[in-house]
């Protein structure tokens, strides 16, 4: 007797990750088993060991959470979704079923040692970069069509591989799905949900830690205030779990991803890359150069590394030579602080190699702000209700380095012009 058949990952986060066979198909696809040779945190495991983490298991612990965070959805506001978005029963299981399947796909277009590849992406229409999401939107269209579209137990849902993509671009196709986008990329994402407490874990470190089945609890449907649109939100109980989340993922920019190390590496990989890169450049999302992106993942990059190619740099990454940092300024540096850079970028003259800008937004205040709703059903923003979110600021820290043998002379020199600055002299 044929019958509902799952699948079981074990994962170091979630315990289990349960799929179905039609899932575990599409996993099955070789453009998704190349997130297996592609790093979450490219050359983070210089830093902190552990970090060997990859894409594929970012990817199966998104579409873990995001299942996680619908169906807290759906039990919390039952009767907005029915009564007032006219969504029956069936409706809601199509749609879990494209949500699952848009945050298992979300970063199958990554590169090589993922964020890391992203300023070497071509340039698009006007200024603006190719993202790795309009990478995964085109290797859905182009490579995984057949295996969402035509597996047998798509005939109860009728889903595109179109609106997969598009639930991932944020493109029209979505429809009313985009309200669930949300899900797959906002302030209170799967996404986020899994990747702070991930990296946490394979770090070794707490700062990625928070609350989030208290999030579950409280995350509901509200209307807009401005706008009237539906949006993801939390009910006054989540303020604070909610508040958490967005401090750890402060704590791990400015401790983990923003480390003076890893920064260097992440130059250091750059420079490699536009190295071994035809022009500089990784292919083009188009039909005729999809093909030649996949082939970039880790294992080319480190194949290639370890025959000597990459120039200087790629010889620093094969040799942990990298280069030191000797000053930084505050994570908000004031006009005197921007002042004395200047006067050290001078006195460091050519011994300076590199200038590398840590600059994040913790919180985007404007149209993106998670609604609360309050008792009284009243909807306000969160950074009304959180003192802390409402005034943290986005981190603009300037970091200097140096090779190694310069850096005690330049520390040295730095030191001379830190303290002549203190004392007042000129």
């Amino acid at each position: 007797m044929a019958g509902k058949r799952t699948y079981e990952i074990r994962c170091p986060l979630h315990g289990f990750v349960e799929l179905d066979e039609w899932e575990r198909e599409i996993i099955a696809q070789p453009s998704f088993q190349r997130l297996r040779r592609i790093r979450q945190l490219a050359w983070t495991d210089q830093v902190y060991p552990g970090a060997m983490h990859t894409r594929f298991e970012h990817s199966l612990g998104v579409m873990h959470v995001a299942s996680r965070v619908y169906d807290a959805v759906v039990d919390n506001s039952a009767d907005v979704l029915n009564e007032q978005l006219g969504y029956n029963d069936d409706g809601l299981r199509q749609q879990r079923v494209r949500v699952r399947l848009a945050a298992l796909l979300h970063d199958v277009g990554h590169g090589p040692f993922s964020h890391a590849a992203e300023e070497l992406m071509p340039v698009r229409t006007g200024k603006a970069r190719y993202t790795h999401e309009q990478y995964s939107a085109a290797i859905i269209r182009s490579k995984l069509t057949d295996v969402i579209e035509d597996h047998p137990k798509n005939k109860n849902y009728g889903i595109k591989a179109e609106e997969i993509a598009a639930l991932i671009e944020g493109g029209s196709t979505a429809a009313k799905g985009l309200f669930w986008r949300e899900i797959i990329s906002g302030q209170m994402d799967a996404d986020r949900m899994d990747y702070l407490r991930r990296d946490s874990l394979h770090c070794g470190v707490d700062y990625g830690r928070f609350d989030w089945q208290r999030l579950l609890k409280t995350v509901v449907v509200v209307e807009d205030p401005e706008s009237g649109s539906p949006r993801l939100g939390v009910s006054e109980g989540g303020i604070h779990a909610a508040e958490a989340m967005i401090l750890a993922r402060y704590f791990m920019f400015t401790q983990v991803y923003f480390h003076k190390t890893r920064m260097a590496f992440d130059h250091h990989l750059y420079e490699t890359l536009l190295e071994l890169l035809p022009g500089g450049v990784f292919p083009a999302p188009t039909e005729e150069k999809l093909d030649a992106y996949l082939e970039w993942d880790d294992w080319k990059v480190l194949g290639l590394l370890s025959q000597g190619q990459g120039g200087g740099h790629g010889k620093r990454l094969a040799t942990r030579n990298h280069f030191r940092e000797v000053y930084h300024t505050p994570e908000q540096p004031q006009k005197d602080d921007l002042e004395l850079l200047a006067t050290i970028e001078k006195e460091l003259g050519e011994r300076l190699v590199a200038k590398k800008e840590a600059t994040k937004s913790w919180y985007k205040k404007e149209s993106t702000d998670i609604p609360i709703l309050e008792r009284e059903s009243k909807v306000r923003l969160l950074s009304f209700h959180s003192p802390v979110v409402g005034k943290l600021e986005g981190n603009r820290q300037v970091r200097l380095y140096v090779t190694p043998e310069e850096a005690d002379k330049a520390r040295e020199a730095v030191r001379r012009i830190v303290n002549s600055t203190k004392s007042g002299g000129g």
